[in-house]
């Protein structure tokens, strides 16, 4: 997969997405990287530290969260673009649902669609991925927590995303699914979901996971957002385990070697088994 100038082994190898809340409201960092410059050096210290993708967004959507304007959300995110693309060869991912803020970030050099809704809040977000043919992110999503059947209803609505993609244009190497952990569920369906990831891998394209600080986390442990990097550490390895190509998380260089000591674990019990 090419994402930006730079080629991605997703069948091979795993990669981290370092993550910008450019905000004053994030769950577990708002208001810390809310300054230019100060957001400027940490996406220095995060590629420093092997981020492989920086994900830039401008709307906290932690629970409970008030959605912002597109035009404020544009007014976050796209200089922060700008200055990110302009400064350091790395491939950027703009986090966003809302086609105008989609538009706006393409426009400023965004290399990747990372959207939560998977295509299905905005609509017009599936046709300029197309039209820009980048990559995007489809994450599992939706109104209430309320399944039928967990497992069937949510292949059923991955898909349904991934048809909402394929209608518009986007090309299917150009996708990857992300279960949606903390959003919709409950602390163990998300539970669940880590441990199954590879039923998810199964519909056929890359998968992201993205379990960083999250409440579920905290569910386990009962621990406050900043004493989360163990049990995120917990879940990039399960992830390794069940063939993620992509681990989103806030703590880059701790996860990128829970991420590479699993995958050497992986690699020689393969070659001696």
């Amino acid at each position: 997969m090419k994402i930006g100038k730079k080629q991605f082994d997703v069948e091979h190898d795993c990669y981290i997405m370092g993550i910008l809340n450019y905000t004053p409201d994030s769950f577990s960092d708002g208001g810390k990287w809310n300054n230019r410059d100060r957001a400027l050096r940490h996406v220095e210290d995060m590629i420093e530290e092997g981020a492989a993708i920086i994900d830039i967004g401008g709307e906290s959507t932690r629970p409970g969260h008030v959605q912002i304007s597109a035009q404020e959300e544009i007014e976050r995110v796209v200089p922060m673009i700008e200055l990110v693309k302009k400064q350091f060869d790395i491939p950027v991912s703009v986090d966003s649902y809302k086609g105008e803020v989609v538009e706006a970030a393409l426009k400023a050099g965004a290399d990747l669609v990372n959207d939560i809704w998977g295509f299905l809040y905005d609509k017009r977000v599936a046709e300029l991925t197309a039209a820009y043919d980048v990559p995007c992110c489809l994450m599992h999503n939706r109104r209430e927590a309320v399944y039928q059947d967990f497992w069937t209803d949510f292949l059923s609505d991955m898909k349904h995303c991934l048809e909402v993609a394929k209608q518009a244009g986007v090309k299917e190497e150009n996708i990857i699914l992300d279960p949606g952990i903390g959003f919709a569920k409950s602390p163990e369906q998300n539970l669940a979901l880590i441990h199954h990831l590879d039923r998810l891998k199964a519909l056929g394209f890359p998968v992201l996971l993205g379990t960083s600080r999250k409440s579920t986390l905290g569910y386990v442990l009962d621990l406050p957002v900043d004493q989360r990097v163990e049990a995120t550490l917990t879940t990039t390895v399960f992830g390794v385990q069940q063939g993620a190509s992509f681990i989103r998380v806030h703590d880059v260089k701790e996860n990128l070697r829970a991420m590479r000591m699993t995958q050497g674990i992986l690699r020689e019990g393969k070659r001696n088994g």
